[in-house]
């Protein structure tokens, strides 16, 4: 059975959350994904590179002995245990699985809010507030969105949830009502 990219994400994700929590090099290890995510980001074929099967096996071992000098303990061996498994393309979403897993661990909400227009100071924290409290977390950091395609309103995304307040899909609702 074939397991789809987010059902391994979260059980790689877990894995390497729950070592780094055990060995209390959580934060040490989180820093590093951060590194390995900024390195995925510039070069956002490193993944498709590395789990390609046409690539001859010394070229790939030879990028990801390039890619492995950068870090040691941890995440030196997860990198390599995904890379052996040929899994270097779902890197970013275990990355984000364990930062997803870090932050709740410290009371942190991670998100999106998209806007038609940018927020005020003023409406940002009570945005990030509202959210913290309505999910049960201490803060939220929320990444901010600017898509004058939702007319009006916001699209806020968190855990897994969407919750669409936006004008767009309100009208786009009444269109498909007025239609029956």
């Amino acid at each position: 059975m074939k397991l789809d990219k987010l059902t391994v994400a979260r059980r790689y994700g877990k894995a390497l959350f729950e070592l780094a929590v055990e060995s209390k090099q959580a934060e040490d290890v989180y820093n590093e994904l951060l590194k390995v995510r900024g390195i995925f980001e510039e070069i956002p074929e490193l993944g498709d590179l590395l789990s390609d099967v046409r690539l001859e096996n010394d070229e790939k071992r030879q990028i990801m002995d390039n890619l492995l000098e950068g870090f040691t303990g941890i995440v030196h061996n997860a990198l390599e245990v995904i890379y052996q498994y040929n899994r270097m393309y779902d890197m970013p979403l275990i990355i984000d699985e364990y930062e997803k897993r870090f932050n709740d661990k410290r009371g942190v909400l991670l998100g999106s809010v998209t806007t038609a227009v940018p927020l005020t100071e003023s409406q940002r924290q009570v945005l990030s507030n509202k959210a913290a409290e309505r999910f049960g977390y201490k803060t939220a950091q929320l990444k901010e969105i600017v898509n004058p395609d939702i007319l009006g309103g916001m699209v806020f995304e968190a855990n897994h949830r969407v919750i669409d307040g936006s004008i767009k899909s309100r009208l786009e609702y009444l269109r498909k009502e007025l239609r029956k």
